[in-house]
């Protein structure tokens, strides 16, 4: 066991496995054979006892054509039917998929939630028609729709009551996690799933290892929300809880001290821990707030009843419904964190992965251009609230000459909480800049952008370089009372409400994991059938990016992303842009892509792949992949392969640089399953390793051209 140390709280993490669960699927999913009727793609033959984890509880309430008496594991590949799909600015891609599959009426309009939250303040006439379009077609297909300005799409389907306690809601966006504050089982999927359930109602999902964070003791005075995920980021920063599942527990008196806008922003940045997912369990604090919003919501509407909302419902739901996990549920790892010894955290910078507590990065004095309290993270009333009350705190303090501070709420909803309580004003007042209510300067687009050499910090959920403005600027992210003292002060400091530690930390990683047969050089061949027109053979020299955790803002930037015109061509020449920008001058084409662990980690952009497929890349080899990244790659008729043999060696052989042409060359014998490498020209040294199986179903969704034709030909059978 490895143990690391580091200098911060007296917090303490203890890590174990409690179960070993089945190796995943190495690259490819099973796809269904009907959409119409999918089952688990599990074991059917074993029969597991009814103990299931709150994941697999409300898996198996959404999961359809499971045999009888099938309960829902890790592992499993099933078919969903969520209950509810949100698209925001992607809509419109999404209805051009959804339409290019013939589909000409939404399955089930209830379903499907529409909002228009990223570029909200890009008023081009592209844009506008963009909008247009997907207001249209909202209003034409019956589907309910927040235009631009409303708020952020993950915080009006919270404060709306679309994301409800024990169900399983999904949005094309990967801070759908977000969900998990209100015990609503939130996973992002990609556009293309999104089309399918437009279409059927239905997807796939396959069900992640599940992590239990059991947290203990109560948040110091000064700590919030946020320093909890900022810390569990940095301080768990190797990937141990990539692609899974989390479920946070702890005593009644324990989450009684996390209001429930701290469990959002916790749930929203376990995406940024590496999680597809983070629930916290259904209770008293939660009930509380569901009756607020449903008060709330009857004084606004008054002589109408909120459709979802309604104080009575609420309390007959929580009567009646105790969903939690079976007191023997098996879980792949269990942490303990002790909320009482944390102190204020500060992430980066340019990484979540690097955390350091706040007391440490006051003594640089780390001077900043600009402040963000914006994002469906952080700036919600509460929030808003915190950081007017390091102004009102300080009556004649104003934002720092040489510093600019944007605001923008969650929602219209949230601002008009913070406008009546003064707090909006109040910030106002003292220098900061308002925005609509959007994601803006969190994805990168719009105004107050941070420029060449520029430090800012943010309130809100990714300072990856390059995401907030440019590549050559300094981004960090902190709590909103952090965020506003640092732009009352001009550099990275707190408001002084909380006391320092100079404790450590322990963390102990667990073992590391068995090879798996797929990744022996020893590996039984099997002879797999090709299918017509797929390649049997698949060939090219060895390009390599040497890095790990390459994110998808990495391979295709955010400001491109919302741009629906450009071209194939425009998109190879940005491939890769945020990483190296000279790989366009290095790649060719046919090459194949290999790269470090964790690569396509990040958003739930698909560009992510077809940009790679636009350079005429036909397969990315990696340590791992982030779990969206792989999806994304499958939907799109891109070919991935985990090789962790292949970056071990490759790292042992060549110095490291951002993007070199090795000289080696990979076959993919497919039909053997199996990778051969040669390590230079013909007559080089040769070596080979097992890989999972391709089998014919999954090759059927590459000669088909991806899943979005595969559903296609389909549905027109």
């Amino acid at each position: 066991m490895h143990l690391a140390r580091i200098p911060t709280s007296r917090a303490y993490l203890r890590l174990l496995t409690r179960r070993v669960l089945p190796p995943r699927t190495p690259s490819y999913f099973q796809p269904p054979t009907s959409f119409s009727l999918i089952r688990s793609y599990a074991d059917a033959s074993s029969s597991p006892s009814t103990s299931q984890n709150l994941t697999e509880k409300i898996v198996q309430r959404y999961a359809v054509g499971l045999p009888v008496g099938k309960f829902v594991r890790s592992g499993d590949y099933v078919s969903i039917k969520p209950h509810h799909c949100m698209t925001h600015d992607n809509s419109w891609p999404v209805a051009q998929k959804f339409f290019s599959i013939g589909a000409t009426k939404i399955h089930d309009n209830r379903q499907i939630v529409m909002t228009l939250d990223h570029d909200v303040q890009n008023k081009s006439e592209t844009n506008l028609r963009k909008y247009q379009n997907i207001e249209e077609l909202a209003k034409r297909m019956g589907v309910d729709f927040y235009g631009a300005g409303r708020g952020i799409g993950h915080q009006i389907l919270v404060e709306e009551g679309y994301a409800w306690p024990g169900t399983l809601t999904v949005a094309s966006d990967s801070h759908s996690n977000m969900y998990g504050g209100i015990s609503c089982l939130g996973t992002p999927i990609v556009r293309t799933d999104a089309a399918a359930i437009w279409a059927t109602g239905q997807t796939w999902w396959q069900i992640p290892p599940v992590a239990r964070v059991e947290l203990k003791g109560v948040l110091p005075k000064g700590v919030t929300g946020k320093d909890v995920i900022v810390s569990l980021c940095g301080l768990f920063n190797n990937d141990e809880v990539l692609n899974h599942a989390i479920e946070f527990v702890g005593s009644e008196q324990t989450l009684g001290s996390l209001k429930i806008d701290d469990r959002l922003t916790i749930s929203n940045m376990t995406t940024e821990w590496g999680a597809l997912s983070g629930i916290f369990p259904m209770d008293n604090v939660l009930k509380d707030w569901m009756l607020e919003k449903a008060s709330m919501h009857a004084q606004r509407l008054r002589n109408s009843s909120h459709p979802r909302l309604v104080s009575r419902e609420i309390e007959e739901f929580f009567a009646l419904n105790t969903l939690s996990a079976s007191p023997d549920a098996s879980y792949a790892k269990s942490l303990t964190l002790d909320l009482s010894t944390l102190s204020p955290h500060v992430a980066g910078p340019n990484s979540v992965k690097i955390s350091t507590p706040l007391t440490e990065i006051e003594e640089k004095k780390v001077a900043i251009q600009k402040a963000y309290l914006v994002s469906c993270t952080n700036s919600r009333a509460s929030d808003i609230a915190a950081a007017a009350e390091v102004f009102k705190s300080n009556p004649s303090a104003k934002v720092a000459p040489g510093v600019e501070f944007y605001i923008a709420a969650a929602s219209t909803l949230e601002e008009e909480a913070a406008t009546k309580a003064g707090d909006w004003d109040a910030l106002i007042n003292a220098g900061a800049k308002a925005l609509p209510a959007g994601c803006g300067p969190c994805i990168g687009l719009g105004t107050g952008l941070l420029k060449d050499g520029e430090v800012g910090i943010s309130a809100t959920n990714r300072n990856f370089k390059g995401r907030m403005g440019s590549r050559e600027a300094l981004a960090y992210l902190a709590s909103p009372e952090v965020v506003a003292a640092s732009a009352m002060k001009g550099f990275i400091a707190g408001p002084g409400n909380y006391t320092g530690s100079s404790s450590v930390v322990s963390i102990s990683s667990p073992p590391s994991p068995v090879p798996s047969s797929t990744q022996s050089s020893n590996a039984q061949e099997a002879e797999t059938e090709i299918l017509p027109g797929f390649p049997p053979l698949i060939e090219g020299e060895i390009v390599f990016c040497d890095a790990d955790n390459i994110n998808t803002d990495g391979i295709y930037p955010g400001k491109y992303t919302y741009q629906d015109n450009i071209s194939r061509e425009q998109m190879a020449q940005v491939c890769m842009e945020n990483y190296d920008s000279s790989f366009p001058t290095i790649s060719k084409p046919s090459d194949i892509l290999v790269t470090g662990f964790n690569f396509g980690c990040g958003s739930s952009r698909e560009q992510a792949a077809t940009a790679i497929l636009a350079r005429s890349i036909k397969l990315v080899v990696a340590g791992s992949f982030g779990n969206i990244f792989m999806r994304n790659s499958i939907n799109n008729s891109l070919m991935t392969v985990e090789l962790p043999n292949l970056i071990k060696k490759l790292r042992e052989k060549f110095p490291k640089t951002l993007t070199r042409r090795t000289g080696w060359w990979l076959r993919w014998d497919v039909r053997r399953s199996k990778v051969i490498v040669r390590e230079g020209p013909q007559g080089a040294e040769e070596w080979s390793l097992g890989v999972g199986e391709l089998p014919p179903n999954v090759q059927d969704v590459f000669v088909k051209g991806g899943l979005e034709k595969w559903v296609k030909a389909r549905l027109e059978q």
